[in-house]
């Protein structure tokens, strides 16, 4: 027989794998979503609770600190201060602009730092309580916003929620 040319195998390589890499990269993607997890939580004030204040009603502070617009169809704006019950402003028709809501939240919210003031509590204003209806706008919305950014009040809340007082105030008004 001849000599035939004899086959020629290939190195076999080293088939391990260095895993050292991938640990580390999914150590680093777990701390990651841990973190991203945890910044993503909403964060959430309490309006209400201890106002450290032992001879005054548990509210009361915040009632004085409280003020509502209630957004309705038409650019309609119904405004009020404190509760519904006993509002220190009553309920009133108003509109957006100078002479309008800012004149009065202006004025609400000095009145407010003044008083905080005089307790030796600087630096707390108004808390606004923004609720719009369904047949309120979002031109509405962004108007309100605006003046309370116009009056540098940065306290307030967007509640869809309404009271059936409130309900009977908007469909009077």
């Amino acid at each position: 027989m001849q000599n035939l040319p004899k086959k020629v195998r290939s190195k076999k390589l080293n088939s391990r794998v260095d895993l050292t890499a991938m640990v580390s990269v999914s150590f680093l993607l777990i701390i990651f979503f841990m973190v991203v997890g945890e910044l993503s939580k909403p964060k959430v004030i309490e309006l209400s609770g201890d106002n450290g204040c032992c001879d005054c009603p548990i509210n009361y502070h915040q009632e004085n600190r409280t003020f509502t617009v209630i957004l309705g169809e038409n650019n309609k704006l119904v405004y009020y201060a404190g509760i519904l019950d006993s509002p220190i402003i009553e309920p009133k028709i108003g509109t957006y602009g100078k002479e309008g809501i800012r004149k009065d939240l202006s004025s609400y919210n000095k009145s407010s730092i003044k008083y905080f003031e005089s307790l030796e509590k600087s630096g707390r204003g108004i808390s606004v309580i923004i609720k719009p209806t369904k047949k309120s706008n979002y031109g509405n919305l962004i108007d309100i916003l605006d003046e309370l950014e116009i009056n540098n009040i940065d306290s307030y809340a967007i509640v869809p929620e309404f009271t059936q007082e409130e309900s009977k105030l908007l469909a009077l008004k």
